[in-house]
């Protein structure tokens, strides 16, 4: 008998695991540095702020090509190649003298390198998690908390001790040496060999927009994203200046509570759902609902009080619901897409979010020089509100009859 002890589905999910701590983890090393740049290159909180936008309107541009190619191509390669591209990226941004290298090396290599990642490997765990997909989504979702919360540290640990250029060196190295072991390990499976005929761009676009649930998830996923990518930018700094804390210990502090509780969520949110999906269809959808609803007060509460430790409860279970919320985000999409459109879709979805929360790094560093970063992170609550009522709307008025009743397979 030559049976695996980990079934490769499995195995599956541990590389990518790998793979998306360090495209997470390569994406919170500038936002930790922030203060040590801003001395060494003399720049300002708004100059700062564009690059963190240019890096995320490059992502958002180009991850919807990502998820095109992802539906016809071998997503193995597709997987390697972002993966060596954003470590070539972050490495060289070590290097970077000014604010032209910044946008160059920073915003427009790594972001779009790491624009082709999301699309193929979500797709992929669609392909071989069918009755386990939102758990095993959740898994994979959790490298990217702790890829933000180990890499803001060490980044900020390493900046402190031998300077900010080390922090990029550090991961971009890391990151090339794990692409080595995905193109000798990652297999181009059975499944992909026969993949379906591609379809047109403009079939894809119809096809995927012809659901109104889509739009509300869209719209819904641009709050969160906005929200996300304005507190991961600029929250270090604002514990540094705010609380006086030395910037290792702001940036392990404002991204640990948050994150260890969305692990918490986004774990127990896919079992859940995972469990009840067969009888209560709407339970993915729902499940967004309540974390986007109930996270909304704690992320007032952060930027508001004047007292560290009520902010970092309320960090801590604004996390947990944010893991609510991510234990079904793509999941909840699936419900509704064709899986020969999945990867497409899921570019679509992000390249809007991140194109909407592209400007969350520049309007907070405008707020923060005009009227300080407690009332731009407080303000930030407006957002899960309004994405909420988004994720309501389509449970109310559209997913039943735009649901997509799947076969289940048990082959993987």
């Amino acid at each position: 008998m030559n049976k695996k002890v980990v079934p490769y589905k499995w195995e599956l999910i541990i590389m990518l695991w790998f793979a998306y701590f360090l495209n997470q983890g390569d994406r919170q090393i500038f936002n930790a540095v922030i203060p040590l740049i801003k001395e060494d290159l003399h720049l300002t909180d708004v100059e700062l702020g564009l690059v963190a936008s240019i890096f995320t309107v490059v992502y958002g541009l180009l991850v919807p090509v990502g998820g095109y190619l992802g539906d016809f191509m071998k997503r193995k390669w597709i997987i390697f190649t972002s993966l060596l591209v954003f470590s070539v990226g972050t490495l060289l941004t070590g290097f970077s003298t000014g604010l032209i290298s910044l946008i160059i090396l920073r915003g427009i290599t790594t972001g779009g390198g790491e624009a082709f990642y999301y699309p193929a490997a979500t797709s992929l765990i669609g392909q071989y998690h069918q009755k386990t997909r939102a758990m095993a989504m959740s898994i994979h979702q959790t490298s990217l908390y702790v890829g933000i919360v180990v890499s803001g540290f060490l980044a900020a640990y390493i900046g402190e001790r031998f300077g900010w250029h080390f922090s990029f060196f550090t991961f971009g190295i890391g990151g090339l040496l794990l692409s080595i072991y995905l193109f000798f390990r990652m297999k181009d499976t059975p499944h992909e060999k026969i993949e379906k005929t591609q379809h047109s761009i403009g079939k894809v676009i119809r096809e995927i927009f012809k659901k109104k649930t889509v739009w509300m998830l869209c719209l819904a996923f641009g709050g969160m994203v906005f929200v996300n990518i304005g507190y991961v930018t600029w929250m270090p700094t604002f514990y540094h200046e705010k609380f006086n804390l030395p910037l290792s210990t702001a940036s392990f502090i404002s991204m640990f509570f948050h994150f260890s509780l969305a692990l918490v969520g986004v774990i127990f949110g896919g079992k859940l759902s995972d469990k009840l999906a067969l009888k209560h269809k709407t339970i993915r959808m729902k499940t967004e609902f309540i974390g986007l609803l109930l996270g909304a007060p704690f992320i007032f509460i952060m930027g508001y009080t004047s007292n560290l430790y009520v902010s970092c409860l309320a960090l801590a279970l604004f996390g947990f619901f944010r893991g609510i919320y991510d234990s079904n985000l793509y999941a909840a999409l699936f419900d509704v897409i064709q899986p020969d459109l999945r990867s497409s879709s899921v570019g679509i979805m992000t390249a809007f979010a991140f194109l909407v929360g592209a400007f969350a790094p520049l309007v907070l560093g405008f707020v923060k020089m005009e009227y300080g970063l407690s009332i731009g992170i407080s303000s930030l609550s407006l957002f899960y509100v309004i994405a909420a009522l988004m994720v309501f709307i389509a449970i109310k008025f559209f997913f039943e009859k735009e649901y997509y009743k799947e076969e289940y397979h048990t082959k993987y």
